[in-house]
């Protein structure tokens, strides 16, 4: 049962996190002709098409988007309940659940987003399309860093430090909701 709550939680998590990327991209006005823009409209665009003609979009964001990541956030704790004791209770408690799971799985986004562009930084050197996807997605938060605490000796930290105030959100997070903050 391990193995099945295990793959069921990484599928969910990883449609979250690109769902999750798809909404950031609209609304950091992301190139969507970049390849790696064009596979994350292309594994979305199944699902989501469908349901624009019934959730309109508010402005940039991608409301019909958040809403499956929401329900897919929402639905992976009680789905994880079912394969490991056989049953499931309706509980009201799940909706709060479900938005935790999304605000952590947006700061995981961030995370990793923050990660891969400072590593491929140092590989690719700004000839991958890639990098540009994710430079637009990430300057929004490392500029104004980048004003407060220039590059020392060819140094950028402001990575460093949106990494650090992700961690202090983390703990946060493990303080305000500890029962269950670690489940997510």
């Amino acid at each position: 049962m391990l193995t099945l709550t295990f793959l069921v939680n990484t599928l969910i998590d990883l449609y979250i996190m690109v769902l999750l990327l798809r909404i950031w991209m609209q609304w950091a006005r992301c190139d969507f002709y970049n390849p790696f823009s064009q596979f994350i409209v292309k594994v979305t665009q199944p699902v989501i098409k469908p349901m624009r003609r019934m959730i309109p979009s508010i402005g940039p964001m991608d409301t019909a988007s958040l809403l499956l990541a929401f329900i897919l956030a929402t639905v992976k704790f009680p789905l994880e309940m079912l394969i490991q004791l056989g049953g499931i209770s309706a509980d009201p408690v799940y909706l709060l659940v479900g938005l935790l799971t999304l605000i952590k799985a947006a700061g995981r986004l961030i995370f990793w987003v923050i990660i891969i562009r400072s590593l491929m930084s140092w590989i690719s050197q700004g000839r991958s399309p890639m990098d540009q996807v994710l430079g637009q997605l990430s300057e929004p938060m490392m500029a104004p860093i980048r004003r407060v605490i220039p590059a020392m000796g060819g140094i950028d930290f402001s990575a460093m430090v949106v990494i650090l105030i992700l961690y202090a959100f983390n703990y946060l997070g493990m303080d305000l909701f500890p029962a269950i903050w670690f489940r997510l």
